[in-house]
């Protein structure tokens, strides 16, 4: 892959981190259709991986994203994505930071904030449609987990390894 080719993945990215609100979990959709339909750098299964991997390691959640740019083109895949992401957004996040403290009490400012919550969830339903799409031909068990996983973690204060590691276990035993 060409340097070009890098640059353009990393300004696709950088307008992702705009709109990485609530965080990178936001852009997942997004960033498979980058990766996995426009450029063909990973396919479902690998960008599925990526994720978990990603989600599974301690530390931020902003480590998927490097995970997914080191998988789908080694080290400059992960400057791509990773400074893509991160060079606007926090930027932007630091002016925004500084002029939102000096206007608390501004109606613009509250409405904005209230507004985000939607959004957010949207953007995080469509990453979590597209994480379950390599699997939707596995039948009803895989759709119990997913169903399972998901009231569980809503409901409980188990850490997200735990249900990857309940996944895993359901699998060795081959119930999916």
């Amino acid at each position: 892959m060409s340097w070009g080719e890098l640059a353009a993945v990393a300004g696709q990215f950088a307008l992702l981190s705009l709109l990485s609100i609530g965080g990178v979990n936001a852009i997942l959709a997004d960033s498979q259709r980058i990766l996995v339909l426009q450029r063909g750098w990973l396919d479902e299964a690998g960008f599925a991986q990526a994720v978990a991997l990603g989600q599974a390691a301690p530390g931020p959640n902003i480590m998927v994203v490097g995970v997914l740019g080191w998988m789908a083109a080694g080290p400059a895949g992960l400057l791509a994505c990773l400074g893509g992401v991160l060079l606007p957004s926090t930027l932007l996040v630091w002016r925004y930071a500084r002029w939102a403290e000096a206007n608390r009490q501004h109606p613009l400012l509250q409405a904005f904030q209230r507004g985000c919550a939607p959004l957010v969830l949207g953007l995080s339903l469509s990453g979590a449609w597209v994480l379950v799409q390599p699997y939707t031909q596995a039948g009803w068990p895989a759709w119990a987990l997913v169903a399972g996983v998901a009231l569980g973690s809503a409901r409980s204060k188990l850490p997200p390894l735990a249900w990857l590691g309940l996944g895993a276990a359901g699998g060795v035993f081959g119930l999916w």
